[in-house]
């Protein structure tokens, strides 16, 4: 039998309320799983950077709120969510495995961070920065996405467009040249990302984790994920 890539996964935590514990959706891994991998949390440690970048085929960073860079926002604006551990372990994971080419595929949060890593910028509330933006961060709301054609992204979703969740406040609106939207909200919002300098670099900003993986469109990013870890 062949051997399962592993799938390294950033651990969240409860920033909301203290930053005190590890909290992450099952979600995350079993569709990692059901895709044909296995995933492991990795927690805040800076010294096991190198060794998880080393051993393992793919990381996944996934969503969260914490205190982004600055210089990651447009002018005068800045994050309002908490300081975390988790942004200098992530960043380096993320910068880790690009640097080797291996896959890395971020959800919401981690959309945002790979997009700003490659020159994008954002602001800390779309609907009071983007004119007629939708309530991105809802609640239950799902809302349509365009997916324009050409991309490698569209090519594992096949479809034009499909309705997805929504749960986030903060959103990318500048996108730089090293960067490609593939896909955009009804309103116009930058809804996945791609950086076509590598082998496999993708960004969602909905959660395909809680889509049904057999069904829905939007959550094929998995699939196309492991299969790239796997080569």
């Amino acid at each position: 039998m062949s051997r399962k890539p592993k799938i390294a996964v950033i651990m969240d935590e409860n920033t909301s309320s203290g930053g005190d514990r590890y909290d992450i959706s099952k979600s995350y891994f079993s569709a990692i799983h059901r895709a044909g991998a296995f995933a492991f949390g990795i927690p805040y440690a800076p010294d096991m950077v190198d060794h998880v970048v080393e051993e393992f085929d793919g990381f996944l960073s996934v969503g969260g709120r914490i205190n982004f860079p600055q210089e990651w926002y447009v002018d005068r604006d800045r994050s309002q969510y908490p300081l975390s551990d988790r942004l200098a372990v992530d960043m380096a994971l993320m910068k880790g495995f690009l640097e080797r080419d291996k896959p890395v595929l971020g959800i919401c949060n981690g959309m945002q961070m790979l997009a700003c890593l490659h020159g994008c910028r954002m602001v800390s509330d779309v609907r009071s920065s983007w004119p007629g933006a939708l309530d991105h961060d809802g609640g239950d709301m799902r809302h349509d996405v365009d997916i324009p054609r050409g991309t490698r992204m569209a090519d594992i979703f096949d479809a034009d467009a499909f309705s997805v969740n929504t749960f986030h406040r903060e959103a990318v609106v500048g996108v730089s040249s090293a960067v490609i939207v593939t896909a955009r909200g009804t309103d116009g919002v930058v809804e996945a990302i791609e950086v076509p300098s590598y082998a496999f670099a993708m960004g969602l900003q909905w959660h395909p984790e809680r889509l049904d993986g057999e069904s829905h469109p939007g959550a094929r990013i998995f699939d196309a994920f492991v299969k790239a870890a796997g080569r």
